[in-house]
């Protein structure tokens, strides 16, 4: 009878993949440093515009303040990182999964350049273009959602307050869409 080679330890759920304490602090580190740079990316066209068209541009009566809008996406970028994490640590985020997570940076960090960037260029036509960026970023969080909750619970939880300011965005963008 061959030997079976597809041993586990005790208490590790089939599927986890084994990590030490650096290795998962490491990758901890990887997620958050993708995260940063996402955000980074996207604060530029935000910052070269803020102040230009956007700040005599109409917008929503219910528009937080800019802070809240720095701080909200720190925090977001940060709960995906770590919900990124929390599936990679059981061996989760692998093929359409790995492939969700990376467009959702890509469609994060799309979205102010079309809005913010495009805007000088297109007119209104980037702020449409903009909300169709939304609309795909939020598909992308549902399908994150599905994806990440049977593998931990705690990682799909942390996807639904970006989803949900993704759909509070997208007001705010389609506001702006109609008015200016």
């Amino acid at each position: 009878m061959p030997a079976n080679t597809h041993t586990r330890e005790a208490g590790r759920p089939a599927g986890q993949q084994p990590h030490g304490l650096s290795t998962q602090i490491l990758g901890l580190a990887g997620f958050l440093a993708l995260s940063v740079t996402a955000w980074a990316l996207a604060t530029v066209p935000i910052l070269l515009n803020m102040h230009g068209w956007f700040a005599a541009s109409i917008q929503a009566p219910w528009m937080p303040p800019q802070w809240m809008f720095r701080s909200m996406w720190m925090m977001l970028y940060a709960g995906i990182a770590v919900a990124a994490w929390l599936v990679w640590r059981k061996g989760g985020l692998t093929g359409a999964t790995m492939a969700g997570y990376l467009a959702q940076l890509v469609l994060n960090a799309s979205w102010p350049l079309s809005y913010f960037g495009l805007y000088p260029l297109l007119g209104p036509a980037a702020l449409w273009a903009a909300l169709a960026v939304l609309a795909l970023l939020a598909a992308c969080l549902v399908f994150l959602v599905v994806r990440f909750g049977p593998v931990d619970t705690v990682a799909g939880v942390l996807v639904l307050p970006y989803f949900s300011w993704v759909l509070f965005s997208g007001s705010l963008n389609l506001y702006s869409a109609l008015h200016n």
